[in-house]
């Protein structure tokens, strides 16, 4: 490593752990504390000011436009089905169905069907409202015990919808990955299947209790309040609820057929965004009847939405800046010249650049990416399994989501942890998937 090199690693540490403590320590809110990290490390890094401060426009922008859309969007909704009690009673016919035992599983695997064919944040604001609900629901003891019981049905959930984000195509990450590396997708999903299960189970249910104990929660960033009016059925609630889902999913599987690739149709039915509006547009009817033109309803749904959305985008937005200044720097580029300078396992190869620029990025879309960039002449040179490589860059792709990954923000404000409390839980948990995912990974090309 050069001086030059040092000098951003050292930048880039700094500015993170300003960020942190200005947060943790400092008790200010994440918009202000990320905003100083990523000036901190621009500064320290050599780069301009006015570089620094168009690498912030653009990193906010870039997450308020994309992910911050379908935040606001799956808000309004997830708004609505709370406000309406369909969100309500949606859960508690899960739990008569599966029982408070079970619950945890049957979260699991839900998270894992819902979240296939999405982006993580969007099955994160489809799913969580009712995930949340159900926890509200479990009778457990007051304070800390009934925390510890309400995470460990909202951490399996999370777990599943991060497997497969990591792991199993037609998930768009390593859905790209398939198509960059030239791999089955056939055998990638049979294979990602076989690492995804075991590596949920892990991360989910068995890490939810050992992690919980001592974590208390604040309340959701929706309100307890509901309107007055009828509570919808519950069949229409889970039309709603699936609507998205089998928008983007007919959307992506659609366009796998080679006479339908690039439909107009199908290109917009998988715009997470378009669904996500759709959805809104039918919700209002079919969970409020008649009644959704009253003022009090629409106050009420867009009350609660902006009140919880204003918080999260600027938190996130703010994560994006972070990050983009970091890319700016150029720190992603040097962790992945770095792992690239030492003959390793093409695996591990692989796992190391998508953890190297997802520590430096926080996004593990960017973090596939830029990694499945650099790896097809080492597949072709090395003769390893290209579906293997798709999987181990995945698990790399979510390693320890921390500050810089607007993931964070959203996770820590819909389930109601402090910052301390995010790391202990929700960023254990992405490790856990990263590092078990590698490793079965590596068991599996023992028999591939």
């Amino acid at each position: 490593m050069t001086g030059e090199d040092i000098r951003l690693m050292a930048s880039a540490l700094a500015g993170i752990l300003l960020a942190v403590l200005m947060i943790v320590k400092g008790r200010l809110h994440p918009f202000i504390g990320l905003l100083c990290g990523a000036f901190t490390v621009g500064l320290l890094a050599g780069l301009p000011l006015a570089d620094i401060a168009k690498a912030v426009q653009k990193g906010v922008g870039d997450i308020v436009g994309g992910t911050g859309l379908v935040v606001a969007l799956g808000l309004s909704l997830g708004a609505m089905l709370h406000l309406s009690g369909a969100a309500a009673a949606l859960a508690q016919s899960a739990l008569r169905l599966t029982g408070a035992r079970a619950a945890p599983w049957a979260t699991l695997g839900i998270a894992i069907l819902i979240g296939l064919p999405l982006f993580f944040e969007t099955g994160l604001v489809l799913l969580l409202p009712i995930v949340v609900a159900a926890a509200e629901a479990i009778n457990a003891p007051d304070g800390e015990a009934r925390d510890a019981a309400k995470l460990r049905l909202i951490m399996p959930a999370l777990a599943g919808l991060g497997v497969v984000h990591a792991l199993v195509p037609p998930h768009p990450g390593p859905l790209l990955a398939v198509e960059a590396l030239g791999a089955n997708l056939g055998r990638t999903m049979l294979y990602g299947i076989l690492v995804a299960i075991p590596t949920a189970i892990i991360a989910g249910p068995v890490l939810a209790r050992i992690v919980t104990p001592g974590v208390r929660l604040a309340p959701p960033v929706l309100g307890d309040h509901r309107l007055d009016i009828a509570v919808p059925g519950r069949g229409a609630a889970l039309f709603i609820v699936l609507l998205p889902v089998l928008l983007i999913a007919t959307g992506e599987l659609g366009q796998l057929s080679q006479a339908l690739k690039g439909a107009a149709w199908l290109v917009a039915a998988s715009n997470p965004v378009i669904a996500l509006l759709v959805t809104n547009l039918l919700a209002l009817p079919l969970l409020f009847g008649r009644r959704l033109r009253e003022a009090k309803i629409q106050d009420a749904v867009w009350h609660e939405t902006m009140g919880a959305a204003g918080a999260i985008l600027l938190a996130i937005g703010a994560g994006g800046a972070l990050k983009q200044v970091l890319v700016s720097a150029g720190l992603s580029d040097l962790l992945a010249r770095l792992v690239t300078m030492y003959a390793i396992s093409p695996l591990l190869l692989g796992w190391l650049v998508a953890v190297g620029i997802r520590l430096a990025a926080g996004s593990a879309t960017v973090a596939t990416i830029t990694a499945v960039g650099i790896m097809p002449g080492v597949v072709a040179g090395s003769g390893v399994s290209p579906e293997l490589v798709v999987l181990a860059i995945g698990a790399g792709s979510v390693f320890f989501s921390h500050v810089n990954d607007p993931g964070f923000w959203l996770v820590k404000s819909y389930v109601g942890t402090s910052t301390a409390d995010t790391f202990k839980t929700w960023s254990m948990l992405e490790t856990v998937i990263s590092v078990v995912g590698l490793a079965l990974v590596m068991v599996l090309s023992h028999f591939v």
